[in-house]
């Protein structure tokens, strides 16, 4: 019971730090990277396996921070998690699909391309292996059998970054998405729309290639002086705009979504007006702790409705303090 109490607890801590978000937030190695499995000495090492499976493999500064909250949960529970991830949707779901074959006793899955993954989530359900879906695909996690989804909406987050870049006066905005046939960054794109009141046009790049991107955008602004404002989805295309205004002599205002310690530095130095931060690393600590809570106790968070993470908004007011927690890995 003082084993079910620490993990309920830690669970309303959680619930705790979401309840404030309002006021605060790719490369690898290919075939579905694996970080070592993080085993909880602290805990006593009597904790569950999970398999966390991604679209974003190891290296990427934005799944990293996720990576961090897993493996420190597992640590705290005595859990053994193994983080892989891959951004082929195919090989995703092949990783899924081993994690099955494995019997773990919990998996984390991000659906950026939610029906790859209909086929090998509904496996794991059948199974009797909890499901708990993260960062995207909220729209299909209960029709697949998930227990919850922890994430922010990308289109109310849209929405957010849209108005916000309509006080500062931007009128033509370039929304710049970095994944093709990723659902989450349209609904980005489709929100800041929905309240810009003005034009927005979109420009695909490819976020494995950033000196293509800079050269893209810079193209794109040079051709249309009229565009006033850059939206990235992704910390790392945040930097490649802001190379690109500054080359190409762009009065661009430039805003993000997701952070790095560099899009947090670009924020300070005012490169960057703010970036909307979904405070990723809960999107890996909360997945364990709800799996844990379920193995140990059989208990579901949410009541059928996402558990949101953001989303909340880095600017220069707050952006010296979220720099010391970014250089730790955990913001």
């Amino acid at each position: 019971m003082k084993r079910i109490t620490r993990l309920m607890t830690a669970a309303v801590l959680g619930a705790l730090v979401l309840g404030g978000c309002s006021s605060n937030g790719q490369g690898g190695a290919a075939g579905g990277a694996s970080a070592a499995p993080a085993a909880g000495a602290e805990a006593g090492g009597d904790g569950g396996t999970f398999a966390v499976i991604t679209h974003g493999a190891p290296g990427d500064s934005f799944w990293d921070v996720v990576k961090n909250g897993a493996e420190a949960a597992g640590k705290q529970y005595g859990a053994t998690v193994t983080y892989q991830g891959d951004g082929d949707p195919a090989k995703q779901a092949q990783l899924l699909d081993q994690a099955i074959s494995q019997k773990v006793d919990g998996v984390v899955v991000s659906m950026a391309n939610p029906d790859a993954l209909r086929e090998s989530i509904t496996k794991a359900v059948s199974a009797g292996i909890p499901v708990v879906t993260v960062n995207s695909g909220a729209a299909e996690s209960k029709e697949f059998g998930a227990i919850t989804h922890v994430g922010q909406s990308e289109e109310v987050a849209g929405r957010g970054a849209g108005e916000k870049l309509k006080a500062e006066g931007v009128t033509k905005l370039l929304c710049v998405i970095h994944e093709a046939g990723n659902v989450g960054l349209d609904q980005r794109c489709n929100g800041a729309t929905a309240t810009l009141g003005g034009t927005v046009e979109r420009l695909q790049v490819d976020v494995s290639n950033l000196a293509d991107a800079t050269s893209k955008i810079k193209a794109k602004l040079q051709a249309d002086a009229s565009v006033d404002g850059v939206l990235t989805l992704n910390p790392a295309v945040a930097v490649a705009a802001r190379d690109a205004i500054a080359d190409g002599g762009s009065k661009a205002k430039l805003a993000t979504f997701d952070l790095s310690a560099d899009v947090v530095d670009a924020i300070g130095a005012d490169e960057i007006l703010f970036a909307v931060d979904q405070q990723q690393y809960l999107q890996g600590w909360l997945p364990i702790t709800f799996l844990e809570l379920y193995r140990k106790n059989l208990n579901t968070v949410g009541g059928g409705l996402p558990v949101n993470t953001g989303p909340g908004f880095v600017t220069k007011e707050n952006a010296q303090q979220v720099a010391k927690l970014a250089q730790s890995g955990t913001r």
